[in-house]
C-alpha cells in the first residue's frame, strides 16, 4: 500500500510540473508546429511542381554546389546520408538529378542537377519565395531578420545534437566566412 501512495504522489507531482510548462511554452513543441505550418504553406504554394521542402532544399544546394558529394549534401540540408540517397533517387527518377562516382574518391557518389532540374529550380523560385513570405507574414517586417538570426543561432548552438554526418555544414560555412573577411 505504501508503494501505491508513493506512485500516486509522484504522478501528482509530475502533473503539477507539467501544468507549469504547458505546450505553448515549450520551444521544441513550437518549432515542430512552425515546421508543420511551413511545410503546409510550401506544399500549397509549390503544389504544381510536386516537390517537397526537403527535395527543394537538395535542388537548391545542388544548384549552388554542382558535383557535391552525398554526405556533404546531407550536411548542408540537415538529413542523413540514407535519406539523401532516397531523395536523390526520387529526383533522379523524375529526371531532375544525375549521380556519378566521384573522380577523386571512387567510393563516393556526387550529384548534379540536370537541365530539367535547373529548369524546375528556376520555375519554382517564385512559388518558394511566396511560401517564405507567407510564412513570415505574421511577423512585423522589422522582426523578420531578427527571427532568422535567432533560429540560426539556435541551430548552430545545438549542432552537436544534430545527425552525425550533418554537423560539418555549419563549421564549413563559418570557416568560409572567416576566409572571406
Amino acid at each position: 500500500m505504501k508503494k501505491q501512495s508513493s506512485t500516486n504522489s509522484t504522478r501528482s507531482e509530475v502533473k503539477v510540473e507539467m501544468a507549469r510548462m504547458p505546450l505553448a511554452s515549450r520551444p521544441g513543441y513550437l518549432v515542430r508546429r512552425l515546421h508543420q505550418i511551413h511545410s503546409a504553406i510550401f506544399l500549397e504554394e509549390c503544389q504544381e511542381f510536386g516537390i517537397t521542402p526537403v527535395q527543394y532544399g537538395l535542388i537548391t544546394t545542388l544548384l549552388n554546389n554542382p558535383g557535391i558529394d552525398q554526405v556533404t549534401l546531407g550536411g548542408e540540408v540537415g538529413i542523413d546520408r540514407t535519406n539523401v540517397a532516397d531523395v536523390l533517387n526520387r529526383l533522379s527518377e523524375r529526371g531532375l538529378v544525375r549521380r556519378e562516382r566521384s573522380q577523386t574518391d571512387r567510393r563516393s557518389m556526387v550529384a548534379f542537377l540536370t537541365k530539367e532540374g535547373e529548369a524546375v529550380a528556376d520555375k519554382m523560385y517564385d512559388s518558394m519565395r511566396r511560401a517564405q513570405d507567407r510564412f513570415l507574414a505574421p511577423l512585423r517586417p522589422e522582426f523578420r531578420a531578427a527571427f532568422l538570426a535567432m533560429v540560426t543561432e539556435l541551430i548552430e548552438g545545438n549542432s552537436k545534437y544534430s545527425l552525425p554526418d550533418t554537423n560539418s555544414a555549419s563549421a564549413r560555412r563559418k570557416s568560409a566566412a572567416s576566409r572571406d573577411e
